[in-house]
């Protein structure tokens, strides 16, 4: 019983020194812990990769706020993986144009009487083949009232497409619109 005792006082003493050795490992040995990777783990970026995929995105951004209705067509890859995050119903991933417009698009810009539209733009990034484009969408729903939200959305693209996309919104006012507005008949 002595004996385990001694080892919990011992262990109460000796796990908070360790603790405290550990926090210091960092301040004491950068060097060896932060050590650059080697060169052949580096990712390359490619400017003009960065920039190719930036002026394309920009474009469609510029015909769709214009009133073109062939962003999804042009600029998504057929085999297109898009994420909206978020949790709700419409949450989740869609793998492929067709899938992403039947089962997200579609439902949401049938209750529209004009459809959404780029109103700014608000930042565009691109870093390989990588594009962020933070912006914000208005609509009208058929009932007459407006729809509005604010997006970032994430690309990586590959030969000027979008094969991957990760998008961020508030799914409560898209969410609303499918609630309020029924389908048309």
């Amino acid at each position: 019983m002595q004996t385990a005792h001694a080892l919990r006082r011992w262990t109460r003493a000796i796990v908070p020194l360790l603790a405290g050795i550990v926090l210091l490992l960092p301040l004491l040995f950068p060097p060896a812990l932060h050590a650059a990777p080697p060169p052949e783990a580096s990712v390359r970026v490619d400017g003009k990769t960065a920039e190719r995929n930036r002026a394309r995105v920009v474009e469609a951004f510029d015909a769709w706020a214009k009133g073109g209705n062939r962003f999804f067509d042009d600029l998504l890859s057929p085999s297109v993986r898009w994420t909206i995050r978020g949790s709700g119903p419409y949450a989740g991933t869609y793998v492929g144009l067709d899938d992403f417009v039947a089962r997200a698009v579609r439902p949401f810009s049938s209750r529209l009487s004009q459809p959404v539209r780029p109103v700014a733009v608000h930042q565009v990034f691109a870093q390989g083949d990588d594009v962020a484009v933070h912006w914000d969408g208005e609509a009208q729903a058929r009932d007459g009232q407006p729809y509005r939200n604010s997006y970032v959305w994430i690309f990586r693209m590959k030969d000027g497409r979008v094969t991957e996309a990760t998008a961020f919104l508030d799914l409560a006012p898209y969410e609303d619109v499918i609630r309020r507005v029924p389908l048309p008949q």
